[in-house]
């Protein structure tokens, strides 16, 4: 055999030690970068950090940071929201106090407390699902409406005199109700308690409408007897003062016909002492004047008073015919 027809292949080197070292180091470094991505967490604002151990609640992280756990399946992070949430109810039909129905809404503003206590408590009850607890807060919500609407007559709750009206302790009373309620049950805190809606079934409807008719006739009817009586005093004193004033004039009256009497008197007086004869005859002319009228026919004597004056004239005429006559 021909040993110079071989072929000879050559080796690859091995690698040096050192590079060799620098990639386990590399390795292992990653290694450790991954075991601490997995201890490492943060805790953001508005939110606490619950740490289980092999699912019990072991730890609850509230202050906003980073925080250490034990790698998975060791420990594991659960977070839990503490910001502001508003549930509606619904529409409710509950009864008054005086046996009337009213459609009623509400809302309820919650959030979990940031303790440990309520945080667990909150995270056992509906397993940090906001969606569950809304929907046990409405149920607690409509039990709530039911009976506290029952410590309320409808005039309370639906009435055109705001002074009248009582929402405001219906909704203290639902959230007097509420809050211990779902702060045992869940952990929850109760922020705040409004109603939203509130409206009435057709019945109800027309039975307000009679109600707020029959207020209204009793107004008007209490309204109309005050006025009648009112008036009925008005046209008294109305009717004393003009009694008192047509009194004041009669009795001025006759101060003033008495005085014009006297006046006359005292006129005729004086008129007959100057001349007897002239006040004989005017006397006897204004008796004429008021016994004869245009319809008056009398047949009397001509030398009758008091119509001889009509002949004789005034007196002391027929003697100064005389005396010029001789």
């Amino acid at each position: 055999m021909d040993h110079s027809a071989h072929h000879h292949h050559p080796t690859t080197p091995p690698l040096p030690r050192r590079s060799l070292l620098w990639r386990q180091l590399a390795g292992l470094a990653v290694l450790l970068l991954a075991a601490l991505s997995c201890c490492l967490l943060q805790v953001h604002s508005g939110e606490a950090v619950v740490i289980t151990r092999f699912g019990d609640p072991v730890r609850v992280l509230l202050q906003p940071g980073l925080a250490w756990r034990l790698p998975p399946p060791l420990e594991s992070a659960i977070t839990v929201d503490l910001r502001l949430r508003t549930t509606s109810s619904g529409l409710q039909d509950v009864g008054t106090r005086d046996g009337l129905r009213v459609i009623m809404q509400s809302y309820v503003a919650w959030q979990v407390p940031a303790d440990a206590t309520h945080i667990t408590r909150f995270l056992r009850a509906v397993q940090n699902q906001p969606e569950e607890a809304s929907r046990q807060i409405a149920t607690f919500a409509g039990s709530a409406m039911e009976t506290g609407s029952s410590g309320f007559a409808l005039s309370s709750l639906v009435n055109t005199d705001a002074s009248q009206l009582r929402i405001s302790q219906l909704e203290q009373r639902l959230r007097q109700q509420l809050a211990p309620q779902l702060l045992a049950s869940y952990g929850l805190r109760v922020v705040d308690v409004g109603l939203e809606r509130l409206t009435l079934p057709a019945v109800t409807l027309d039975a307000t409408v009679a109600r707020m008719r029959a207020e209204r006739d009793t107004i008007a009817a209490e309204r109309t007897a005050s006025g009648n009586e009112e008036a009925a005093a008005i046209r008294a004193n109305a009717a004393r003062d003009a009694r008192i004033r047509q009194a004041d004039a009669s009795v001025a009256a006759a101060q003033i016909e008495a005085g014009s009497r006297v006046e006359a008197a005292r006129i005729y007086a004086d008129a007959y002492q100057r001349a007897p004869d002239l006040y004989k005859t005017l006397r006897s002319l204004d008796t004429l004047n008021n016994v004869v009228n245009s319809s008056t026919q009398l047949v009397l004597r001509t030398d009758a008073a008091p119509f001889r004056a009509l002949v004789d004239g005034p007196p002391g005429l027929a003697a100064s015919k005389s005396a010029k006559g001789r």
